[in-house]
């Protein structure tokens, strides 16, 4: 069995998981997982994912605002935001970014909030989650302008975009994507990460990997990502989750 499995993007506050959610997360320890971050999108899945790392000793999450919920920002989240960081398990401002395929919020909307959570994330000197969909210009734009640390969360952007998040010091994660079979485009944007700078995560319950695309995904199915990303480093599946893993509280400053 693969253990070290730490998954650094996860949303298990989801609908998806509410008829069987302590048995699932329960379950991951002796599935070889040993840490799981879950990423907020709006101000209730921040309280939400407060309450999962008080319920379970691996768990840790991210607080921010999802490009889809930032139509909904007041001015008072910010404060809230930074509140709650002072939580010891909360270890990133995320996932925040752009998201220009389904446009949920107005572009001009998405990027004020967005640009807001970068700078409260320098002000507080922590990490930030990105999202970005179908907008690499603009967030690449916004990225070099602020300079933050933190984690580009299920890649889809070039391997020469990947070099310049490199040069700002990002990380980049990659999920279940990976092991579909239109990945050519992901999968040369990972050869292009050194190990040091690559992560894993799953997005569950979505990006379920195959052979169990369709169906729910948990942490326990990195499994898949991290045999396809050792095909393609060419190395051990278990001395790859052993980096990622290193990577993982780096980043997180666990």
């Amino acid at each position: 069995m693969l253990n070290h499995i730490f998954d650094t993007h996860a949303h298990y506050d989801d609908e998806r998981f509410d008829q069987d959610r302590d048995q699932v997360i329960s379950a991951l320890p002796e599935k070889g997982v040993c840490g799981v971050v879950n990423v907020a999108c709006d101000m209730p899945s921040c309280q939400t994912g407060l309450e999962l790392t008080k319920a379970y000793p691996f768990f840790f999450c991210a607080v921010g605002i999802h490009p889809h919920a930032a139509r909904s920002f007041q001015e008072g989240d910010l404060e809230t935001l930074a509140a709650y960081t002072k939580e010891q398990k909360v270890v990133a401002i995320g996932e925040i970014g752009l998201d220009y395929h389904y446009d949920f919020s107005p572009r001009d909307v998405q990027k004020v909030v967005f640009e807001r959570q970068l700078q409260l994330a320098k002000d507080l000197d922590m990490p930030v989650i990105i999202h970005d969909r179908e907008a690499h210009g603009d967030t690449l734009e916004l990225l070099k302008r602020y300079q933050p640390k933190g984690i580009v969360h299920c890649y889809s952007g070039s391997a020469e975009m990947a070099k310049e998040l490199l040069k700002i010091g990002m990380y980049v994660a990659f999920g279940g994507a990976v092991t579909f079979k239109n990945a050519r485009k992901t999968l040369e944007a990972a050869e292009a990460i050194p190990m040091d700078r690559l992560l894993v995560e799953t997005d569950c319950p979505y990006m379920t990997p195959e052979p169990f695309r369709g169906k729910r995904c948990d942490s326990s199915m990195i499994v898949y990502t991290a045999q396809k990303l050792g095909e393609l480093k060419g190395m051990d599946p278990q001395d790859l989750l052993d980096q990622t893993w290193e990577n993982a509280k780096a980043v997180y400053q666990l």
